[in-house]
């Protein structure tokens, strides 16, 4: 799910190049973040979908109560993250299956919360991929998402346009902007945020809690 690929077999390429080294590059950097979205998620239910998984840095931060399921398009990143679940014994990993975020494979109303650990700006079509997020979601779930979000105002957005295609080759768009996951929100009419958090460094990635309003079932 790349800005520098949207087919799958480009996603699958880029992907098998990042596999080997994507722990040492992110894991120090993303820490505070994985640490905060997945203690989030536990609050909102036990049952929890991660959508981009990755190479499963978050996965040890979920406690033992929860059941996590994790998807990701690359099977490169898969396969790091099943080593590392069963090197680390992580039994609250449920299942860890290659997915695309625009069509999974879930039921309805499956998961009490789904995360998206920056991943958002790579995916192709994120307001697909939040519609999918939002049909397995129960009512009363969160969408929680982390990733470099700015607002685009003052010299802070103009620096994040400026340094976009840059940033684009290590995975990243300084240039997605909150409003485009308020907005998709707000367009529902079922979600509202519940909470804008900064993290590390310094605010420069932040995290967003969509709330589902409780529907009857």
């Amino acid at each position: 799910m790349s800005e520098l690929g949207s087919r799958p077999e480009d996603q699958q390429k880029i992907y098998q190049r990042w596999a080997p080294v994507y722990d040492r590059v992110y894991r120090g950097l993303l820490s505070d973040g994985h640490r905060k979205l997945a203690a989030l998620a536990a609050a909102a239910g036990t049952d929890i979908l991660e959508v981009g998984v990755g190479t499963g840095l978050t996965l040890r931060h979920y406690p033992s109560r929860c059941r996590v399921t994790g998807i990701d398009i690359s099977e490169h990143m898969i396969a790091r993250a099943r080593e590392k679940v069963r090197r680390e014994t992580l039994q609250h990993i449920s299942a860890l299956e290659v997915m695309d975020a625009h069509a999974l494979r879930f039921a309805d109303r499956s998961f009490d919360a789904v995360c998206l650990p920056f991943v958002i700006t790579l995916i192709p079509e994120p307001e697909r991929a939040l519609d999918e997020c939002a049909r397995v979601l129960r009512p009363g779930g969160e969408i929680i998402l982390a990733s470099k979000l700015g607002d685009g105002a003052g010299l802070q957005g103009a620096i994040e346009a400026a340094v976009a295609p840059l940033v684009r080759h290590i995975g990243w768009s300084s240039a997605f902007r909150i409003h485009r996951i308020l907005a998709w929100a707000e367009r529902r009419g079922d979600f509202s945020a519940a909470e804008i958090l900064p993290v590390f460094p310094n605010g420069f990635f932040k995290i967003v809690r969509l709330k589902q309003r409780g529907l009857s079932a």
